[in-house]
């Protein structure tokens, strides 16, 4: 004759039961979604840059979003920004998917590259030089048109500036120390992570004198082909999950 289970050993019982494995279905399908849209954008960007190439003064970049309001965002990398609002999912899901590889290097990098995505939103210039075009526009006396003037140029040179220069390179190892875990990692493969890498790396030469920007570009083109190539991956890992 057995006994019936006591009210403690029930409770035992229910602790010691497995718990669910959490589900990053849609994370990492949401992670998918952005590198494609990423992927779609970027020749948006060239082209655009293509054809309307920077201007060279203040009233230029006025003049240009007075003439094409779209193409003057796109030339002030606000579609930059939204690839980097993309990059926040694409970066919590690798956060997710290698943190059993190496937990100590993928949260440091996800930290960087997340302070890199902030950094590079907050440098950026776009709409408080549209409503200074606006403004420029709307002038009725040469005051109010230098004042604009002296506002657009102080917020073109801070474009670049400490914020820019401090995303740009902390930006850049983080991809770097990303690809690198990737490498031990058996979810990517070799051509995400050498991809990934490999842009990263030849983004340091917007450093170079003379050709900083060609490679920068170059750089662009590669990091191109990464989103293409993880946007499948993501989409496996999803159904795997």
């Amino acid at each position: 004759m057995t006994s019936s289970p006591t009210g403690l050993q029930q409770a035992d019982r229910v602790v010691a039961a497995p718990q669910p494995t959490p589900s990053w279905r849609t994370l990492y399908r949401a992670a998918g979604v952005a590198a494609l849209t990423t992927a779609v954008l970027v020749p948006v960007q060239l082209a655009v840059f293509m054809t309307y190439p920077f201007p060279e003064t203040v009233t230029g970049w006025f003049q240009l979003l007075q003439d094409n309001l779209l193409a003057g965002l796109v030339d002030l990398d606000l579609l930059l920004v939204v690839d980097n609002v993309l990059l926040v999912v694409i970066a919590l899901a690798l956060f997710v998917a290698l943190r059993p590889t190496s937990p100590s290097v993928t949260t440091m990098a996800t930290g960087l590259w997340l302070l890199a995505i902030v950094l590079f939103i907050a440098s950026n210039p776009a709409l408080e030089l549209l409503a200074l075009s606006d403004r420029f526009a709307a002038a009725t006396s040469e005051a109010q048109r230098s004042a604009a003037v002296a506002a657009g140029e102080a917020l073109l040179a801070g474009w670049d500036g400490t914020a820019f220069q401090v995303g740009y390179v902390t930006g850049q190892l983080a991809g770097i120390m990303v690809g690198l875990v990737m490498l031990r990692s058996a979810l990517f493969g070799r051509a995400v992570p050498y991809t990934l890498v490999v842009g990263n790396v030849v983004g340091f030469g917007l450093y170079l004198p003379s050709v900083g920007l060609t490679v920068s570009a170059l750089s662009g083109l590669v990091l191109w082909a990464w989103y293409l190539l993880i946007a499948p991956r993501f989409f496996r890992l999803a159904r795997r999950s």
